[in-house]
């Protein structure tokens, strides 16, 4: 232990002799290098990134101490050649440089649009759709364009079909019906609403109001349905309903033979038959949440104009904020004057244009 010592105070005393050695100019020097690499140490602790002036400085620097102290600074000769490098690279990068253009956002997104919308298109088919609307873009790159975006290729992209592309591709075969009740203001008698709404338009059919929704009755407002649609009865397939009491075996014959395959959801799943529970929440708060209804009659009428409203001028989110089946006039721009219409009394309000 003591030689250990004793080795430590020659070593450390044969070092301040050495710089009896050494000019006024080296030291001077010395302590301008200590003391740039103490200033980049504590400005950026504990990473120092020294910016290009400290680079200049150091580089400049370093340059003029004996080869013994350039080993032992905070960055090495390897170092400054790296930002020499560096520095040349920068300088003759050419700013216009030839190669492959960058691909257009917009193109980007219509080629995932078309990937998306139609699965079993492949690269060439979509390659060729481009081409009709005026766009030049090969198929490899197409391809680039859906791997980033993660799209599988046509064939596994049509094998995979989600839920939610099915149901909107059968929307429009597919119609709901439900129930929902309204309690009348002075004699608190309960009315019960029977209804259907066509999936893919949105479109409701208030079929009737009774107090008393039995079997028979329930099957008669489906025959009822039947004759209103006459022809267009063809085009529906499906039909959405619950479990209830009022959907008897004979209800279920008479849309049969109609070509309407009945659909029964889960017990006590009423998310099954989503669409029609929501149009039963907005006819609540929009209308018999929020007026007295007085009996059967009054019911009846209030319904009939709200559906009416309903089909023809209330948009729809699922339809791009359009009605089911607009009855509104011709817009002419050249009209200034906004007409304000009352329905029901003026629980709600429509606007046209009017001269």
């Amino acid at each position: 232990m003591s030689l250990h010592l004793i080795y430590l105070v020659f070593c450390r005393i044969a070092g301040w002799l050495s710089l009896l050695a050494r000019t006024t100019a080296a030291k001077d020097l010395e302590i301008l290098v200590l003391r740039h690499e103490n200033a980049v140490l504590r400005r950026q602790n504990p990473n120092p990134r020294p910016d290009w002036a400290d680079r200049a400085a150091l580089a400049a620097l370093i340059r003029l101490l004996p080869r013994t102290l350039k080993a032992h600074r905070l960055v090495t000769p390897a170092t400054v050649l790296r930002w020499h490098r560096r520095l040349v690279a920068r300088h003759w990068t050419y700013p216009h440089r030839l190669g492959r253009p960058p691909i257009d956002p917009a193109l980007a997104a219509l080629v995932e649009q078309m990937a998306r919308d139609n699965p079993g298109w492949g690269y060439q088919r979509i390659q060729g759709e481009l081409l009709g609307l005026g766009h030049r873009i090969g198929a490899s790159t197409i391809r680039r364009i859906l791997k980033r975006l993660g799209i599988p290729p046509a064939p596994v992209r049509r094998d995979h079909t989600t839920w939610r592309r099915f149901l909107r591709t059968q929307a429009s075969t597919m119609f709901a019906c439900d129930f929902f009740h309204v309690d009348c203001a002075l004699t608190l008698q309960r009315l019960y609403v029977f209804f259907m709404i066509e999936i893919g338009s949105r479109y409701v059919h208030v079929l009737g109001v009774t107090t008393n929704p039995d079997g028979p009755w329930t099957v008669q407002q489906a025959r009822n349905l039947l004759m209103d649609l006459g022809e267009r009865v063809d085009q529906f397939r499906f039909l959405i309903r619950d479990r209830a009491g009022q959907f008897t075996d004979t209800f279920d014959t008479v849309l049969t033979d109609a070509g309407v395959t009945v659909c029964k959801i889960p017990p006590r799943s009423p998310r099954a038959n989503a669409f029609a529970e929501r149009f039963v929440l907005t006819a609540r708060s929009g209308v018999t949440d929020r007026m007295l209804i007085l009996g059967q009659g009054h019911l009846r009428r209030t319904l009939d104009g709200y559906a009416r409203h309903y089909n023809g001028r209330r948009p729809h989110r699922a339809l791009q904020l359009q009605s089911s089946r607009s009855d509104r006039p011709v817009v002419d721009l050249t009209h200034e004057r906004i007409k304000r219409r009352p329905v029901l009394g003026g629980l709600i309000t429509e606007y046209e244009r009017a001269a």
